[in-house]
């Protein structure tokens, strides 16, 4: 059974799509990039949905999901958000796919509420990054600063963008274009990406990484030009218990450009740990 919805979580409207599979035993939920939507993930659902509970979550202030300006757009925010429509769901425990600063956002999830995320996925996932220079968050104080910031969108361009996060610019098609340039056609957006500026917090730090305990799987693009494959690796390396897999031939939007290898990834890497969790547990 599929189904689309919007549903009220910490005063903001939440767009999820909710594909339930009736012999599943695992769920997923996906967490996409900044700029991005549930649309990056449209090629690995169809794949993931024969296997698991799959539950695509549009992050506020993207996609289909409100762009109130008094929501708090923090991580740690916007992670407590995702797990409160968990609960609100009735699933308390779930698996956490995120790519780019869905990544990060799925560290959150698995540092702050471990008893609800069981393991992570994390592709291409953003890390290490600070938080936005006094300046610039002072200027977010500025009015009509949303403006410079649909200026600044706008100049670099959709088109732009996806050739820099794509290995093979051939696969950027017009469905594509006008899928990631839709949720950008009101000016709303723009007064919230303000707000996100002002709010986020920065990456989690090393030490903080090192408090998760949830084993992750990590996922990257050789050619990954907005996350390079050396913060994969220093994630790998901060995280205890994760492996990292590169992909050759492949950009920063894996979800898109690889979703059958990111499904049998996923797939191994779940089947692994329920084997070692059964293990575990016989042996107590």
């Amino acid at each position: 059974m599929e189904f689309a919805r919007n549903k009220t979580v910490r005063g903001i409207d939440l767009y999820y799509e909710h594909y339930q599979n009736p012999d599943a035993k695992e769920t997923l939920v996906l967490l996409h990039g900044f700029l991005s939507s549930s649309f990056s993930f449209r090629h690995l659902i169809p794949l993931l949905k024969e296997d698991y509970n799959v539950i695509s979550v549009d992050l506020p202030p993207f996609g289909k999901s409100g762009k109130l300006s008094s929501f708090k757009y923090s991580y740690k925010n916007l992670a407590a958000t995702v797990v409160e429509l968990m609960k609100s769901l009735g699933i308390r425990e779930f698996n956490v796919v995120g790519h780019s600063m869905g990544g990060q956002i799925a560290m959150n999830i698995l540092l702050h509420h471990p008893d609800h995320a069981k393991k992570g996925i994390l592709l291409c996932s953003s890390g290490y990054l600070k938080k936005a220079s006094l300046p610039l968050v002072l200027s977010s104080y500025i009015p009509y600063f949303h403006l410079y910031v649909k200026f600044h969108l706008a100049r670099s361009g959709v088109k732009q963008n996806l050739q820099n996060v794509v290995y093979d610019h051939s696969m950027i098609n017009d469905e594509m274009l006008y899928g990631y340039l839709s949720p950008f056609f009101e000016d709303d957006i723009f007064k919230a990406l303000t707000m996100m500026i002002r709010h986020r917090e920065g990456d989690l730090s090393a030490e903080e990484l090192r408090k998760i305990k949830a084993p992750c799987l990590l996922i990257w693009g050789e050619h990954d030009k907005v996350v390079p494959v050396r913060i994969g690796r220093k994630l790998n390396n901060d995280l205890k218990h994760s492996e990292l897999v590169i992909l050759k031939d492949t950009g920063h939007l894996v979800p898109e450009e690889r979703p059958e290898d990111v499904h049998q990834l996923i797939n191994r890497f779940i089947v692994a740990e329920e084997t070692v969790e059964a293990t575990a547990n016989g042996s107590r």
